[in-house]
């Protein structure tokens, strides 16, 4: 087994590359409630909705023993767990919290590029004592918040994330890239960033399971399997190679809100109600923000599972509700429904926010106005959910 502390001596070598730290939050929705409840800790702690289509938002070690993880169903995590205890999640605490997290990480780098809630990259430079560094991160997150991080630290983000797994929970782990497939390569290719199901299964048909026999793979046996451009990135990807250079400021180029229901919609009425509520929501708290954008989204989830997205580009920025309202009903009244209901959302997006010098582009908005597909990724924690898609 990979022991973390067993490269120390590596890291200190002379004219030593960069060093990138990976921080990333233990169990962090279940830990903040922790905090507000320590006589949970040690049980099997769920942080989820309660609706029949509620999946698991985080879930505590404790309840990992029994096979409960982020984005399990959670009636499978009841069945999974009886005993696990179910708390709603709570959305403005966990952000405050990263608020404070991030704020400790501050301190210690002025390059930081925040990656989510609960994650982030440092640039650590040429810091000749990286793992101390480290420690005295996890010290001042634990000191000043109460909480407990994982380090992972490498010459690029590709590594410096895969070592913030290897030692969970309360972990710190460095690891160079001649170490890489030494710490990895038995382990299943899914490790790697850009391999998911699909793609496991296609690479899995021609032999390739783990990270060393992907990273052994002769290209043309891959690339007609996935694609030369991919075949390419996987092997670059199973040999530990990957960008060093973070960027922090993250602009955030759409805010939505969705829905997920617990029984299927058919009533036109009924969802011209629930897609102007959320509309009304998001109106508002773009306002109190000083925020507008220019492209209003729909989402919508028709029985079984199909997901569709369209959008409308309007002449000006804007956060009117009525605006905002009046353009989802009529992307929703434009798209030719042939099944229940099971989710709705609605979205702005080419933000742009208000300062002393007049609205500043986020993320501009293209094209004339008018009616195309968008994708967005959107976050739905049962019942209500909130989205920040971000980009460099």
């Amino acid at each position: 087994m990979f022991a973390p502390e067993a490269t120390t001596e590596i890291a200190a070598v002379e004219s030593a590359p960069p060093l990138i730290a990976h921080i990333d939050m233990d169990a962090f929705f279940v830990s903040v409630e922790l905090l507000r409840r320590p006589q949970l800790r040690g049980k099997p702690v769920v942080v989820g909705g309660s609706g029949p289509r509620a999946v698991v938002a985080a879930a505590s070690y404790a309840a990992r023993e029994f096979g409960v993880r982020s984005a399990t169903a959670m009636a499978k995590a009841r069945e999974l767990c009886p005993g696990a205890v179910i708390l709603a999640p709570d959305m403005a605490a966990y952000r405050a919290a990263s608020t404070r997290v991030m704020a400790v990480l501050a301190e210690f780098s002025e390059t930081v590029e925040v990656l989510g809630l609960d994650e982030a990259y440092l640039d650590l430079g040429d810091c000749p004592t990286p793992k101390s560094r480290a420690r005295a991160i996890k010290h001042a997150i634990r000191s000043q918040t109460g909480l407990v991080c994982s380090v992972g630290i490498g010459p690029n983000r590709l590594i410096a994330k895969i070592a913030s797994d290897l030692d969970k929970p309360d972990g710190l782990c460095l690891l160079v890239k001649e170490r890489f497939l030494d710490a990895v390569g038995e382990r299943p290719a899914r490790l790697l960033p850009g391999i998911g199901p699909k793609t496991a299964e296609r690479i899995g048909a021609i032999g390739i399971t783990t990270v060393a026999e992907l990273a052994a793979v002769e290209f043309e046996a891959l690339a007609a399997i996935v694609g030369h451009s991919q075949a390419e990135a996987l092997r670059a990807r199973a040999r530990g190679e990957g960008s060093a250079e973070l960027c922090i400021a993250r602009k955030r180029k759409s805010e939505s809100r969705v829905r997920t229901f617990d029984h299927d919609l058919t009533d036109p009425a009924v969802m011209h109600r629930e897609l102007t509520s959320m509309a009304e929501r998001l109106a508002a708290d773009l306002l109190e923000n000083d925020r507008r954008g220019r492209t209003v989204t729909l989402k919508i989830r028709l029985r079984p599972f199909r997901t569709f997205s369209r959008s409308r580009t309007l002449a000006t920025a804007t956060n009117d509700r009525a605006t905002i309202t009046a353009a989802a009903l009529a992307l929703f009244d434009e798209f030719e429904r042939d099944a229940p209901v099971r989710l709705l959302g609605v979205g702005l997006a080419g933000l742009e926010v208000e300062d002393e010098n007049g609205p500043a582009p986020e993320a501009a908005a293209s094209g004339k106005p008018g009616t195309r597909p968008i994708q967005l990724t959107l976050v739905d924690l049962d019942g209500e959910g909130r989205d920040c898609t971000t980009s460099n």
